[in-house]
């Protein structure tokens, strides 16, 4: 009974709690749908505004919170801010239609710790909140494409190599930007040192440091 016991606490304290944000019922039951069937996730309850998150976040307190950015009468930027403000080890994924540089700049100034877009495929939803739970960020590819392109004054790189920042950004290896650019893992490699020279970094830790904070910040 001992070992039993010892495993439903280990299995609770693994488990993802959820409180899904939106003023949109129909988005918050087809999100349930699909999360409830992922393994280790529970969606704990949901919001359709700001009063109703901060009433849900005191009495059921989730995990994670997936933050609608535009909702009626509410700003789900503001809204990350004030809930963190009362529970700063809260994470927050923000879900949007929207992938304008200026949002996501403002939800991650603002304290959220992944941005994705409400067209994604389910999977990519569910590695962004396995992403930002294990403690890392996440931010769609076309967000981060987009956050790159606009960023001023740009620096002198082509637009392949500021996918490949992006992806870095994103924490992808090598051999998976490759894959997902459909390239060789020595073409990869190869801009990877052309992104070092003409950015005057010093090894991979320099690179990929820039990459996140280029991602994370405006231009």
């Amino acid at each position: 009974m001992a070992n039993s016991s010892a495993a439903a606490g280990a299995s609770a304290a693994s488990t993802i709690r959820l409180l899904l944000v939106d003023d949109h019922p129909l988005v918050r039951d087809g999100l349930r749908a699909r999360l409830e069937a992922v393994p280790g996730f529970e969606v704990a309850g949901e919001a359709a505004n700001a009063q109703e998150a901060h009433a849900q976040l005191g009495a059921l307190r989730p995990t994670l919170v997936l933050m609608d950015v535009g909702m009626k009468g509410s700003n789900g930027i503001d809204l990350t801010s004030a809930l963190l403000e009362r529970e700063p080890s809260l994470l927050v994924l923000m879900l949007s239609m929207h992938d304008n540089p200026e949002y996501v700049q403002r939800a991650l100034q603002a304290g959220a710790r992944g941005y994705v877009l409400k067209d994604s495929p389910a999977s990519e939803i569910i590695a962004a909140i396995e992403a930002v739970a294990a403690g890392g960020t996440f931010l769609s590819p076309a967000v981060s494409r987009r956050l790159f392109r606009n960023q001023t004054p740009r620096p002198l790189l082509s637009s392949r190599e500021c996918e490949i920042l992006a992806a870095l950004a994103r924490g992808l290896s090598s051999k998976h930007i490759a894959r997902e650019m459909d390239v060789s893992v020595r073409t990869v490699e190869a801009h990877r040192q052309n992104i070092k020279r003409k950015l005057s970094l010093e090894g991979q830790a320099e690179l990929i440091k820039y990459a996140v904070e280029h991602a994370g910040k405006p231009g």
